[in-house]
């Protein structure tokens, strides 16, 4: 029987759909930049660990450079998701996982600031055959370039803003 492929899920938002104001730089109200709740379902079964880059694909301009979000590393592949508001505070409920800097030079997640035309968010979840030794400042290169050899399932969830 085959292996059933690897789901990333959010309750909150569904693949094409906008990606709800409190997970923005904009948000409502006080509420803004709140990490959103992610779930996954099939992780292999040779998973150590699992790594999550959530990027803007359609990022920069001239020339086209996806934005980093957010970066989570270390998580147990025992974990079915994480909460809302996981970023900035939650991430020590969850021994060995550690959040890596996006690119606004900080730890943790960062909503998008929605331009008038919107971007693409692509969350994309690794299951690796190892934990990652990445140092004190994970980044989205140094997560990336360790993740190479060693991914044995990925999935995808890609959101409007």
């Amino acid at each position: 029987m085959a292996q059933e492929s690897m789901k990333l899920v959010s309750p909150q938002m569904h693949g094409d759909s906008r990606m709800p104001r409190k997970y923005t730089a904009d948000g409502q109200g006080a509420v803004k930049d709140v990490s959103p709740p992610l779930e996954w379902y099939a992780v292999p079964p040779g998973a150590v660990t699992l790594a999550l880059v959530v990027e803007d694909i359609d990022g920069l301009d001239d020339p086209l450079v996806p934005w980093t979000h957010w970066i989570v590393v270390n998580i147990p592949p025992s974990a079915k998701g994480l909460p809302e508001g996981f970023s900035g505070g939650n991430a020590d409920n969850l021994a060995g996982v550690k959040e890596g800097v996006n690119d606004w030079k900080v730890p943790g997640w960062r909503g998008p600031k929605p331009p008038p035309d919107g971007h693409r968010i692509r969350f994309r979840l690794y299951a690796l055959d190892c934990e990652l030794q990445l140092g004190n400042k994970v980044t989205k290169e140094k997560v990336l370039e360790a993740v190479e050899s060693h991914v044995v399932g990925e999935a995808d969830l890609i959101v409007l803003f």
